[in-house]
């Protein structure tokens, strides 16, 4: 593979890779090193890209991997990140709202953040990223049933622990 042919495959695909980096390294710093080191590690094995299937679903599996190593090698601790992409801001919203949204978005984040990681990863892929089942399952390797079911959790969870929070919340 040349380097207008890497460009082509590969570059397109960079925002969605910084996106699932950031959701795993809540660092933006961090995201974009990750991904300059799954861009690297791509193009050192340019030659043996052809092999595969699906590039994509390889640079999403390859970026969850280095993520998952700089977490582990970093010994971090999840904390809740930016909201600011959760965050509505808007003239005609009252200030009063604002709060409301970006609170509401913090503790969305945070709950993501609390999932497991397999939940987490799907949920972000189909939510955020958009993808079909059928590109989550090149990415994952889990079948389109058991991807459906882990969606299905991940959701669950999420209202019924978004739910929680506010009725604790409320009650004081």
């Amino acid at each position: 593979m040349d380097l207008q042919a890497f460009n082509q495959r590969i570059l397109p695909v960079q925002g969605r890779l910084f996106r699932l980096a950031q959701m795993f390294l809540r660092n933006r710093e961090e995201a974009e090193d990750a991904i300059q080191d799954v861009f690297l590690r791509l193009w050192v094995n340019r030659q043996q890209l052809e092999t595969y299937q699906s590039i994509e679903a390889l640079a999403v599996q390859m970026t969850k991997n280095v993520c998952l190593d700089r977490l582990k090698s970093h010994h971090k601790t999840k904390t809740s990140g930016d909201t600011d992409m959760l965050t509505v801001q808007s003239s005609d919203v009252s200030p009063y709202r604002q709060v409301e949204n970006t609170d509401s978005a913090g503790l969305i984040h945070k709950l993501i953040g609390e999932l497991p990681e397999q939940q987490k990863l799907v949920l972000h892929l189909r939510d955020v990223e958009e993808y079909s089942l059928e590109e989550i399952e090149q990415v994952t390797g889990l079948s389109n049933a058991n991807i459906r079911v882990i969606l299905s959790r991940a959701r669950q969870k999420l209202r019924d622990n978004y739910l929680k929070a506010n009725d604790y919340e409320s009650g004081y």
